[in-house]
């Protein structure tokens, strides 16, 4: 697939969206969502108002494009073909912890689970934008697989629920509660291949499928 190439405008407004987003998500973090104003962002970030006004209207705006950006994969890869259960798992694996690992997704979750109880919009946006869309794209994947033969699974929801929560357990969840929490690149596809090697176990067939949830 050809990429366009931004031209000088296009590419001086996506620096200036991602100084944005950085200086929005530090001070979220540092004051707060209620006591940070969009012109104490435009400060920090060293753009205009003017500027950040046009990228993003109101701060719910600005919170949606973070939680976008938090969640993206690095180069947008389609999914794997089905027909490999172990290989298309573990490229979604690899990709999902690499995503896990980033620190800006610590830092949405973050921001999310303080102000929860004032602004519950914000854990709502987080979750139909960023964890619900990524969780879509795994579940159509395990659901090919089903009906290519290669796995037998009846509930595709519970199989990537599974997938998904044997990795960020032990890869993300812990860097929100233990202090210096740290885990080698090693370790990191050890945790993987073994999420792998579980669900391949459990769900694994031959032959054609005959019916999976939707």
């Amino acid at each position: 697939m050809s990429k366009v190439v931004p031209t000088y405008h296009q590419r001086v407004a996506q620096e200036k969206r991602a100084l944005i987003v950085t200086a929005a998500t530090e001070l979220f973090l540092e004051l707060g969502y209620d006591r940070t104003s969009l012109a104490r962002i435009a400060e920090r970030s060293g753009v205009s108002r003017a500027t950040l006004f046009k990228q993003f209207p109101s701060k719910a705006a600005l919170f949606d494009a973070i939680v976008t950006e938090s969640w993206s994969t690095a180069e947008e890869e389609d999914p794997p073909p089905a027909g490999n259960v172990v290989d298309g798992l573990t490229a979604i694996g690899r990709r999902y912890a690499e995503l896990l690992s980033r620190p800006q997704m610590t830092d949405l979750f973050r921001i999310v689970i303080a102000e929860l109880p004032r602004f519950p919009e914000l854990a709502h946006a987080q979750f139909s934008q960023g964890k619900v869309p990524y969780f879509e794209s795994v579940r159509s994947y395990l659901r090919a697989e089903h009906e290519a033969g290669t796995v037998r699974i009846e509930d595709v929801d519970l199989a990537a629920t599974q997938f998904l929560g044997m990795i960020s357990n032990y890869v993300f969840w812990p860097t929100l509660l233990v202090p210096g929490w740290k885990v080698s690149a090693e370790r990191v596809a050890q945790v993987v291949d073994e999420a792998v090697r579980t669900i391949a176990a459990r769900y694994g067939a031959s032959g054609p499928a005959t019916s999976a949830n939707d």
